[in-house]
């Protein structure tokens, strides 16, 4: 969720259409994501928590949006590293599936804001 906030907050602060469309499709996946990870708790029988974390707070705190858009993508990537460690441990197949689908887009994603910010992609 701290993603989906962030993307959501930041997108008004430029004037770039492209960095701005950028921006929007993050939050989208961000929030298709958040979505079906609230739905695999419950599919688990959790309860999924509303609490964030501190990365927002963290993430909003860097004033400028291209240093901002990279600490997100860092976040991003370790959301990948995590469901990479994950992916072996789950059991339930549509869970997998979805989890898998999350990784692939949060690759993409990590790619396209390295792209845009001229930035050289981690080794993964």
């Amino acid at each position: 969720r701290a993603g989906a906030r962030v993307a959501l907050r930041s997108r008004t602060e430029t004037e770039d259409e492209a960095l701005r469309a950028l921006i929007d499709a993050i939050h989208r996946d961000e929030v298709k994501w958040c979505g079906m990870l609230m739905r695999a708790i419950r599919t688990l029988e959790g309860t999924p928590g509303s609490r964030t974390g501190d990365f927002y707070d963290k993430a909003m705190a860097v004033p400028d949006l291209r240093e901002r858009l990279a600490f997100l993508n860092r976040g991003q990537g370790w959301v990948a590293k995590k469901l990479r460690e994950l992916l072996p441990l789950v059991d339930d197949a549509g869970i997998r599936t979805g989890l898998q689908e999350m990784l692939q887009a949060h690759v993409d994603n990590l790619d396209k804001v390295n792209t845009a910010l001229g930035l050289t992609p981690p080794r993964r």
